[in-house]
């Protein structure tokens, strides 16, 4: 009979539970998302994207140089000299610590042209893998590295510094397109080092992109073919040549003449 008892209590009980039950699982529900949202505005707010690399003006003078190691415009000789023992230095370096590094935009216009740079350009561009650009940050960042020309008659020191935004892939506010510098500490000329990161793996497999949005799918890249550029070993991108003309046109690789300057078509390469 207690038994009895017992189950006809249960099933009294029985429609009232049924009704209960949902009612529980919405205020348990409402109960955790007001946690939720509690610990959200506990987080503190993401930091506003600050400027890391500065430059004393602009255009395209002033624009190059970096802000902490200018003292003033160089001549168009000694401009031409320190960017041509930096790119030496640069490619030096980051041979003999196996960083893969590769240059890039106009300094790969003039190696396809003549293997030297542009005379009318203002600095160097090279660009470097993600995972390079990220064992950079960690090993090499503030680096200062002593160079020697071949003949020992020049000697500079460069600063490689990685940008603390660099970590950030996507292009953020614009402010940090530009991943690393090498620098000459004398007069403040740099590289321009940037990184290619594949950042959307899922929906663009194989497509490697900078913070300025120039674009590469992995055969534009790799196999890296090696060559020199300054009269150093350096490395260019398989497809260099599909890769200017998408920047520059076809017409970059075959116009002789820009601005006051003929170019001598028989030492290209």
């Amino acid at each position: 009979m207690r038994y009895l008892s017992l189950l006809a209590l249960l099933i009294a009980l029985y429609p009232i539970l049924i009704l209960a039950s949902p009612l529980s699982v919405r205020a348990d529900a409402a109960e955790n998302e007001e946690q939720q949202q509690e610990q959200e505005q506990e987080k503190p707010p993401k930091p506003a994207e600050t400027k890391y690399f500065h430059e004393p003006g602009g255009d395209d003078i002033m624009g190059h140089y970096d802000t902490r190691f200018f003292h003033g415009v160089v001549s168009y000789d000694e401009r031409t000299d320190t960017l041509t023992h930096m790119i030496r230095a640069y490619l030096e370096f980051f041979r003999e610590n196996g960083l893969e590094t590769w240059i890039a935009h106009g300094t790969l216009l003039g190696w396809w042209w003549n293997g030297k740079m542009l005379p009318w350009d203002w600095d160097v561009d090279t660009q470097v893998s993600e995972e390079t650009l990220l064992y950079m940050g960690d090993h090499f960042n503030q680096t200062i590295a002593q160079y020697i020309s071949e003949d020992r008659k020049v000697k500079r020191r460069y600063l490689l510094d990685v940008n603390p935004w660099s970590r950030q892939r996507d292009r953020g506010e614009g402010l940090n397109i530009i991943d690393a510098r090498w620098i000459d500490i004398r007069n403040g000329l740099y590289i321009d080092i940037t990184g290619l990161s594949e950042l959307h793996p899922d929906v663009e497999p194989g497509v490697w992109q900078c913070k300025n949005f120039h674009k590469y799918n992995t055969e534009d890249l790799y196999p890296m073919r090696q060559t020199t550029y300054e009269g150093v070993p350096a490395k260019v991108p398989f497809k260099y040549d599909s890769i200017l003309i998408a920047e520059y046109s076809g017409k970059a690789l075959s116009s002789t003449h820009f601005q006051k300057y003929v170019i001598d078509y028989t030492f290209s390469l």
